[in-house]
């Protein structure tokens, strides 16, 4: 997902499908992008087609403005929170708001995957000059201007008028710090709440939050720190690896003592590198904490990449 993101190999209007969850990281670029059987996987490649039941649309404004300390990950968790891991089911989340245009688009990529932790088909956000600003190096040889990209690739926004299943409105104004308590996305409480809490491993990484942007904000907190636990950072991206190395981002984190891992999924579903052992507790900025995701027996509490740094 970080990896399709990152070389522009998905743009407006696209229809993409994968046995993957979280490939719905990609509706940032106003793309439907969702998950889907083996059975339909294998029909899209024969065929090129997909049979999508009819979706609903919830739209989500997150008005306001964040606070300090409050990012992409307390938003989309906060709203998973709000409505449950089942209440978005059969339906695609389009997010909005005051919040969402002033945002980069890594940070919009959080929203957008997790929006099937809340059960969505997928998660959209509309084309604007943040999205046109961060495709440009891919589609400049396609259109004269910005100004013409923007035009163009805007018409697969949602229509002015728009008529919703549902709108949901969040003021992130009134937001604080949010991270998982239990084996839940849907389970969500301030972070103070349990503040004391003995942790194992802090793990900072993966499609949800392993991007440029999000190994800066750790590092800022780690910067001169030593981590207390054990803390394990994955690069998404072999391009993420590489600018993280060169701002010295790898640097701060080897100097606080961090265990820095090349790119890969790596721990988030179990696979390698911080894999947890039974009875541990992590504190992670991954977007799945259901018993033995990242290990046997071990407690998975989501949040930040702030929020993991600092703890």
């Amino acid at each position: 997902r970080a990896l399709t993101a990152e070389e522009g190999w998905v743009l407006p209007g696209y229809i993409v499908f994968i046995v993957y969850r979280n490939i719905c990281t990609l509706g940032e670029f106003c793309a439907l992008a969702a998950c889907v059987g083996t059975t339909d996987l294998e029909a899209g490649i024969i065929t090129g087609l997909w049979i999508c039941p009819p979706q609903k649309v919830i739209r989500v404004n997150f008005i306001g403005a964040l606070p300090p300390q409050v990012f992409a990950k307390d938003l989309v968790l906060t709203l998973i929170n709000k409505i449950g891991v089942k209440g978005a089911t059969n339906a695609v989340l389009e997010f909005g708001g005051p919040v969402i245009e002033a945002m980069s688009m890594e940070a919009r990529m959080t929203l957008t995957n997790m929006a099937v932790e809340a059960g969505a088909t997928s998660g959209m956000i509309m084309v604007d000059k943040t999205t046109i600003n961060y495709l440009w190096p891919v589609i400049k040889d396609q259109y004269k201007s910005k100004e013409e990209a923007l035009a163009q690739l805007s018409k697969w926004n949602s229509d002015a008028g728009s008529q919703y299943a549902e709108t949901i409105e969040i003021d992130a104004a009134q937001m604080e710090p949010v991270i998982t308590q239990n084996y839940s996305p849907g389970d969500v409480v301030a972070v103070k709440k349990i503040a004391g809490k003995k942790i194992d491993q802090v793990y900072i990484g993966s499609c949800t939050n392993g991007r440029l942007e999000d190994l800066r904000i750790a590092a800022h907190i780690l910067k001169g720190k030593k981590a207390a636990v054990r803390t394990v950072v994955v690069p998404a991206t072999p391009s993420v690896w590489k600018k993280a190395n060169q701002e010295g981002l790898l640097d701060i984190f080897m100097e606080a003592e961090c265990c820095v891992s090349n790119p890969s999924c790596g721990a988030c579903l179990g696979m390698s590198c911080g894999v947890i052992a039974p009875g541990e507790v992590c504190v992670s900025t991954t977007n799945r904490n259901f018993p033995g995701r990242m290990g046997k027996d071990g407690m998975v509490h989501l949040a930040s990449p702030a929020t993991a740094a600092a703890s």
